[in-house]
């Protein structure tokens, strides 16, 4: 957990995502990444650098047909207040809409409650759990499927809602948070797209990218992170 909080405490004082009276909303799904970003953020807050309040919410897909009692133990263990939200997202998403390509409109669905939620809880900001793995993965989906060079932000500003939507872990490596998570109860996902996606297939790409390219993976993530290295064509040549 130590090298998970020194790459929060690097993006958080980099981006400038937290600051004194803010009360962040977490958006927990009870996989390994959200429920390290929680622990990470409970720990970063006692050390005393900035007074924030944390909350955990946790948008139910499934008009309250899971089980989150041991994602509840874990935000008391933590002393965290804990919010579940029940929708029907997955009945829209796979029986009512039947998308085929359905993690896009989730994924809108899903952030719409959240914003929801942290208007009713008055949360200033809302952190996610997004790492430099899912940074490199939706440059490429970009790149691939829109044609265009994009990926999310560490930070963004969400004027429909007047959320700021904040990645603390945006600069922290996944084995980093998998190693963090060796001892934590993981709630696996039932969904049925889970395995078969386009972001799963990138991740295999890169993934095979760095086994046949060394140190391939370190050059992306400089390329994406670092504004001196890009080097494309403007309207100024």
């Amino acid at each position: 957990m130590q090298k998970v909080l020194s790459a929060l405490r690097k993006a958080v004082e980099k981006y400038n995502l937290i600051a004194d009276g803010d009360k962040i909303a977490v958006g927990v799904s009870g996989g390994k990444d959200s429920l390290v970003l929680l622990k990470a953020l409970c720990n970063f807050k006692k050390f005393g650098l900035y007074n924030f309040d944390v909350v955990a919410v946790t948008i139910d897909l499934y008009s309250g047909n899971l089980d989150y009692s041991g994602i509840k133990k874990f935000c008391d263990e933590l002393g965290v207040e804990y919010v579940v939200e029940k929708t029907d997202i997955n009945e829209v998403v796979f029986n009512v809409r039947k998308e085929k390509n359905p993690c896009s409109l989730c994924a809108k669905m899903r952030r719409g409650a959240l914003n929801a939620v942290c208007n009713r809880l008055n949360c200033n900001k809302l952190a996610l759990a997004h790492h430099k793995q899912d940074v490199i993965t939706t440059f490429f989906m970009s790149l691939f499927y829109e044609g265009r060079l994009s990926t999310m932000q560490p930070k963004s500003y969400m004027s429909n809602s007047k959320v700021t939507l904040i990645r603390p872990l945006f600069l922290c490596e996944e084995q980093k948070i998998i190693s963090a998570s060796k001892n934590f109860t993981i709630l696996k996902s039932v969904c049925p797209a889970n395995y078969d996606s386009k972001r799963k297939d990138i991740k295999e790409l890169v993934s095979k990218l760095e086994k046949e390219i060394p140190n391939s993976k370190k050059r992306i993530e400089h390329a994406i992170l670092s504004p001196e290295s890009y080097n494309l064509l403007n309207e100024n040549y």
